[in-house]
């Protein structure tokens, strides 16, 4: 099988140098690479290895525990009070937090796209390859894509590996994600990262600095603070269903924002 036979048909053979080159970018700055690492290493090993301690070890008649219990419905506890309070943790809370690696990973990419181009004098050089503006535009969105989708589903593996290890080491029986894991990472996981991308990306063409264009995620990251609040507060909890239903929503929308933003860039609007 020849090398043009293993490229996708939505990419060229001439993007893929620059999408090896983005990706070597961050992967070769220091600062970058360790943000890449830390927010997956925070919310894949510090805080599952804090819920699962947590759960299986506080007594279960202390305040906090009691409050926690009083969130679940009726319908979703177990016969071991411990485990019901583990299925929450794990399977409805922890997903929320999951949703903001994509977010993060993303934002860190796709804001060294334009921006890093322009502040190490290589945008105009870019604008003048045999690519087109829109190759362009692709190819730093399929690095951006490549790289968050990397190390969101890397993390997961991980994620899962820590907690069973820690169950084990407690004497509890191995964990295995729910339905819901699988709409986040299937359908949630890169709705949001291309959603990430395509705004900040759009947003790095006129940004002055790498962080200005950055800044711009928080526009995904309140939503899911609002919601884990909500979930905390026990005002409503969103089943796997909502996520599956969300995701899909979020999926077409981010594909149709995706294929929208690729035809309103000009070499002048890009260089300006």
């Amino acid at each position: 099988m020849s090398q043009n036979e293993l490229i996708p048909r939505f990419l060229t053979k001439s993007q893929l140098p620059l999408i090896r080159k983005d990706i070597n970018a961050v992967v070769k700055n220091k600062q970058y690479f360790l943000t890449l690492l830390l927010v997956p290493l925070l919310f894949t090993v510090v805080f599952p290895i804090g819920m699962v301690l947590i759960t299986f070890m506080i007594p279960i008649d202390t305040s906090d525990f009691t409050q926690i219990l009083a969130v679940i419905p009726e319908s979703m506890r177990e016969a071991d009070e411990r485990l019901s309070v583990f299925n929450l943790l794990f399977n409805m809370m922890l997903p929320l937090f999951f949703l903001l690696i994509p977010i993060m990973a993303s934002s860190v990419m796709a804001a060294s796209s334009f921006v890093g181009e322009r502040q190490k004098h290589t945008l105009e050089t870019l604008c003048y390859t045999p690519l087109t503006i829109k190759q362009i535009f692709q190819a730093k969105v399929y690095a951006a894509v490549v790289m968050s989708l990397s190390v969101t589903y890397g993390g997961f593996i991980v994620m899962i590996v820590v907690v069973n290890i820690v169950l084990g080491f407690l004497g509890q029986n191995s964990a295995l994600p729910s339905l819901t894991w699988l709409f986040v990472l299937i359908l949630l996981v890169p709705a949001l990262s291309l959603l990430t991308i395509v705004l900040i990306v759009k947003t790095s063409v006129k940004s002055k600095s790498i962080e200005e264009a950055q800044q711009k995620s928080v526009f995904f990251v309140l939503p899911i603070i609002m919601v884990l609040l909500s979930q905390f507060s026990g005002l409503f909890l969103i089943n796997q269903w909502i996520f599956g239903v969300i995701g899909i929503l979020l999926l077409t929308l981010s594909l149709v924002v995706l294929q929208k933003s690729m035809g309103k860039y000009t070499y002048e609007r890009v260089l300006k």
